[in-house]
């Protein structure tokens, strides 16, 4: 895995070591359930402030406002890479784990492994879809000592 890690705000507990370690747990995860076939991945991992969220999520989904993750998915080339840019916004991700009672960094794991999958292919729009990729959210997280992050807390 190829990931790059920028910086738009500085986050302290969110340093590049520990991103990286939940993005190959999500790409692990996908690999092992096989519905997106591929060899390597090439990710960007960008944290951002409200004012840039708000902008990209304005620019490239219509929505005027800042949200927890955005994913820009390539797809997967001919080599089997799969390549993605996903977004998170930190401001966000701190008041939705504040309002949900979650831990700060189960979130950011969570919205890590989110975006990763989003970056592969999967999707939640169908209800199908959407079971498969929360199912595979689950366990990667559980794996990791999370609990599931779909559950009312």
């Amino acid at each position: 895995m190829s990931l790059s890690v920028q910086y738009g705000v500085q986050e302290d507990r969110l340093p590049r070591w520990r991103l990286r370690r939940w993005a190959e747990r999500a790409l692990a995860g996908a690999a092992g359930d096989g519905l997106v076939e591929f060899s390597a991945a090439e990710l960007s991992l960008r944290l951002v402030g409200a004012a840039e969220g708000r902008r990209l999520n304005r620019d490239f989904r219509g929505r005027d406002y800042a949200t927890n993750v955005l994913t820009f998915e390539y797809g997967v080339d001919p080599l089997g890479v799969a390549r993605g840019d996903i977004v998170m916004c930190v401001p966000v991700l701190v008041r939705e784990a504040r309002e949900q009672r979650k831990q700060l960094l189960d979130h950011a794991a969570h919205l890590t492994v989110h975006g990763v999958l989003h970056a592969l292919g999967y999707d939640h729009i169908k209800a199908r879809e959407a079971k498969r990729m929360e199912a595979l959210e689950t366990a990667t997280l559980a794996a990791m000592g999370i609990a599931d992050p779909y559950l009312e807390s």
